[in-house]
């Protein structure tokens, strides 16, 4: 599908301009933090909004940028870490691999036009289900509408893999792991997969 164009595009976050510089500065004041994975209660319930856009909000996302990066991965969402905050940062290439960078707080799916809708079953994995991957139909193009990090209203868009990243991130902040969509025999061989693969990072241990 092709990137979408309207009148209202001004309407969208200019999330590419300068994209490397801003992820690298959030990076770089961050701290990477170990990845929660299944079974962590944090990621099995929805998260609490923000409603304090300080210091302490970008002091958060610093650490996702850094924990993304040292995860290698492309989303994460603020559950991921250990925090209740409803917060996820992205950085992620589209169909034409356009890089986007951006953070988003409070985050709603939009509901797209059926003309709009066509669904792509690529691969999807998650840096909280380390070392396993499953195919999953989801609509390749997205908009999730949401806050800054100053509290000022935004709304984001994707096509292809970035669509599925803002599905999945967004997913994550209601409690739902991409293997809660899955059928139960799928979901199984997930979670073998995960059992046995070695994860590249730092995982939170489950008790």
């Amino acid at each position: 599908m092709s990137q979408q164009h309207t009148e209202h595009d001004h309407e969208f976050l200019d999330d590419v301009t300068d994209a490397e510089a801003r992820e690298q500065a959030h990076r770089e004041r961050g701290t990477a933090r170990p990845i929660t994975v299944v079974g962590n209660p944090v990621l099995h319930r929805e998260c609490q909004e923000v409603t304090a856009f300080d210091d302490e909000l970008v002091a958060l996302v610093d650490d996702m940028f850094a924990s993304q990066r040292a995860a290698e991965g492309v989303g994460l969402a603020a559950n991921q870490i250990g925090v209740d905050l409803k917060v996820f940062v992205y950085d992620c290439p589209d169909d034409q691999n356009v890089r986007h960078v951006g953070a988003v707080c409070n985050p709603v799916l939009e509901e797209l036009p059926s003309d709009q809708r066509r669904l792509d079953d690529s691969n999807e994995g998650c840096l909280s289900v380390p070392g396993a991957y499953m195919e999953l139909a989801r609509p390749d193009y997205a908009i999730v509408r949401g806050q800054d990090l100053q509290g000022n209203p935004i709304r984001v868009h994707g096509t292809g893999y970035f669509a599925r990243c803002l599905q999945h991130e967004t997913d994550h902040l209601f409690g739902r792991l991409y293997i809660d969509r899955l059928s139960k025999r799928d979901r199984k061989d997930v979670l073998r997969q995960m059992a046995e693969a070695t994860p590249k990072f730092e995982t939170v241990p489950n008790d």
